[in-house]
């Protein structure tokens, strides 16, 4: 997630309330889009509005092709709201935060998936992993129905109910969504169609494939669920074993200097530092790659421009958190095979 939503709701809970935080929350109010969402990449919450930008704010509202769950968006400023209704209790934020929740249901797809953007063509319209933006839906989703404090009283019965339901149904998605490879599962493409569930193409470099990283927190969040059911556990399992088997040893990425005094980074034998794991792998082979803006796969980063190669996360070291919590959840849902 992007800094500018950790600051909306990474702050001590005496802060919500303040006069600086009632501040942030006129903007946030402000930037929420008729259709509930929010605009990703915000950099104004901490700026105070003058008229002519309150006008200028009011007069985007309708603008909900810019709402979306990319980069944060959406949740950051619904856990805000949520924190703000606790210290103040003023409905105001309570029926920001309602507006938020339908929004996010009407994201969600019949099949569970959530799309990017509130749009009805382009690959925003894809079921999204990359950046968390389905993940973090969940999360506010399983926070809502479990009672967690920050949501207390702001929704009633039914709609806890339904938001167990959008809970349900997206757990079911990632399941289906599941790579499978010669009849064993793997892990996950950062986007999905929407339609076929197929892993999906996003911007001209993020061709279909299997992510190291978008990958990593739907095993978290599979793995985070009380009482798994075989399907549950044959995505882990399968998953991990991706993971285990695909993990880069004897390679690493070196930052310098080049010839034109630019900081850089190349691709060395190394086994120092890390395993790794490539952001893109691809889909029969699950050898790591890399590309430019062409669309034309490589496989070391000197074959890719300068703007690609030092712009974008080509490869991971998240996975190897995994292996630790994996451990534990076996000993606990699969004690037989420690």
């Amino acid at each position: 997630m992007r800094t500018i939503h950790n600051a909306l709701y990474h702050k001590d809970m005496a802060w919500y309330g303040s006069t600086e935080s009632k501040q942030v929350a006129r903007t946030v109010l402000l930037l929420q889009k008729t259709d509930g969402g929010w605009p990703k990449n915000v950099k104004i919450y901490n700026k105070v509005l003058t008229d002519s930008d309150i006008i200028e704010l009011r007069g985007l509202k309708a603008e909900n092709t810019e709402a979306t769950i990319d980069n944060g968006a959406t949740y950051g400023e619904m856990v805000f709201l949520a924190k703000m209704y606790q210290a103040t209790k003023d409905s105001v934020y309570q029926a920001a935060f309602l507006r938020g929740l339908t929004f996010i249901f009407t994201m969600q797809y019949p099949n569970g998936g959530f799309k990017q953007f509130d749009r009805t063509k382009g690959y925003y319209t894809h079921i999204t992993y990359n950046d968390n933006a389905m993940c973090n839906m969940m999360h506010l989703l399983r926070a809502i129905v479990s009672g967690n404090s920050w949501f207390e009283g702001l929704v009633c019965d039914s709609v806890k109910r339904l938001a167990g339901q959008s809970f349900d149904k997206g757990i079911d998605c990632i399941l289906k969504t599941q790579y499978v490879q010669q009849g064993k599962k793997t892990i996950w493409c950062a986007q999905h169609d929407e339609n076929t569930l197929l892993p999906a193409k996003a911007r001209a470099y993020e061709l279909p494939s299997l992510s190291g990283f978008e990958s990593v927190n739907l095993v978290l969040l599979l793995m985070d669920i009380p009482k798994p059911d075989q399907r549950i556990k044959d995505a882990i399992n399968g998953a991990m074993a991706w993971f285990d088997a695909n993990r880069i040893s004897d390679h690493r990425i070196e930052r310098y200097a080049n010839q034109d005094g630019k900081p850089d980074i190349r691709w060395v034998k190394s086994s120092e530092g890390p395993d790794l794991w490539g952001r893109f792998c691809e889909l029969q082979s699950n050898k790591a790659f890399v590309c430019d803006r062409d669309g034309m796969i490589k496989y070391d980063l000197a074959e890719i421009g300068y703007e690609r190669r030092t712009g974008y996360g080509w490869y991971t070291d998240q996975p190897n958190v995994l292996f630790p919590v994996y451990e534990k959840w076996k000993a606990t849902n699969m004690p037989s095979i420690n």
